[in-house]
């Protein structure tokens, strides 16, 4: 059976939390000019520059940070209180969705989005499908806006589920009780 182009964004965006990007589709052989195509039959929504949502795909609760990141680039992720947010740790509510990049942005980025430079050698990893800092520099990245209490206790939730190694998981330790 021979796939559509529309089947193809749509096993991208199940990977993507309902988004798909120009990069991508064209990875997989689609035409970058298929997607306004497709866009206008309807399906697709065109969400700002070289990213699409799959209208079919239900929401989730993590789409937005899925959105976040896909708008600043390919090489972004969440940083600090937003990966907290994401992994419901810590008892934070970001204004902004905070994404760290490798290079300048020049999109425009909804208000909600705070993009900053990010640092050269950054741990880098996924969380449900989601580029993200590593949470144990996230969660070191708090201090000082985050009470200690509270990121202590999401450390003890984190190592719990398995979200921090032993060695992680001892660094954080100390650097949060100093």
């Amino acid at each position: 059976m021979r796939s559509t182009y529309r089947d193809i964004l749509r096993e991208i965006a199940y990977d993507n939390h309902g988004y798909v990007t120009t990069a991508d589709a064209v990875g997989a052989g689609v035409p970058a000019v298929e997607l306004p195509k497709l866009t206008a039959r309807g399906g697709l929504d065109h969400v700002g520059y070289g990213l699409y949502r799959m209208t079919d795909i239900p929401p989730t609760d993590d789409d937005q940070f899925a959105e976040a990141t896909l708008r600043a680039g390919g090489d972004a992720y969440l940083r600090g209180e937003s990966v907290l947010a994401l992994l419901g740790l810590g008892d934070v509510n970001p204004t902004n969705i905070t994404v760290g990049t490798g290079r300048r942005v020049r999109r425009t980025m909804p208000d909600y989005v705070k993009v900053i430079q990010g640092q050269a050698g950054a741990k880098v990893t996924r969380y449900r499908g989601i580029r993200a800092q590593q949470l144990s520099e996230a969660l070191l990245e708090c201090l000082g806006r985050v009470p200690s209490s509270r990121l202590r206790d999401a450390a003890v939730k984190a190592r719990a589920e398995g979200l921090l190694t032993t060695a992680e998981w001892n660094r954080v330790r100390k650097e949060l009780a100093a």
